[in-house]
């Protein structure tokens, strides 16, 4: 077979030798390796991602997360998310938390989703506007359990209460918007 009209190179293809980033610095390849990690992060970013990089490493980060966990024993309220609001600005916050609960003897469970606003008045008060609004799926044995949004000092704090002689351990993630 003719290998006729065919160019040949032998010339190196371009490599980039830096990337750019949203914060920190670029990322640039060490012996041709950049090292692209995930994270997330409590910043507040209105595309909801960012990029961040040093040395040989760019992190591609999820803006405006909340993140937390907690074990409640007994019929007594545990902070599941905490977070402290811009105490130099007054702004309104929206928040959105997915929760899943299971009661560590029994293994039954609860799912919550759970809407809330809350503005800060820009001299470290926070205030929530109206009350949280959930939607909340339980096993029968958990019902009493409750799960709500308050506002103390200038953090809004996710909050469950748990049933008497149970354990339930929760994880919730949440996000944010803020103008």
């Amino acid at each position: 077979m003719s290998q006729a009209g065919i160019v040949s190179t032998t010339a190196t293809p371009t490599v980039p030798t830096s990337f750019t980033t949203d914060v920190l610095g670029p990322a640039v390849p060490a012996a041709n390796i950049l090292q692209l990690l995930g994270d997330d992060t409590e910043v507040d970013n209105a595309n909801g991602i960012r990029t961040s990089g040093a040395t040989n490493v760019a992190t591609i980060e999820l803006t405006n997360r909340l993140q937390g966990t907690a074990s409640v024993t007994g019929a007594v309220t545990g902070d599941i998310i905490t977070f402290t609001l811009d105490a130099a600005a007054a702004k309104v916050y929206r928040f959105e938390f997915k929760v899943a609960g299971r009661d560590t003897g029994t293994d039954d469970g609860v799912g919550y989703t759970v809407d809330a606003s809350a503005k800060c008045d820009g001299a470290g008060t926070a205030t929530m506007i109206g009350a949280p609004f959930q939607d909340a799926d339980e096993d029968a044995s958990l019902v009493g359990a409750t799960m709500d949004v308050v506002a103390s000092g200038n953090t809004i704090i996710l909050q469950a209460t748990g049933i008497a002689v149970q354990t339930i351990s929760y994880s919730a993630v949440g996000t944010y918007v803020v103008v």
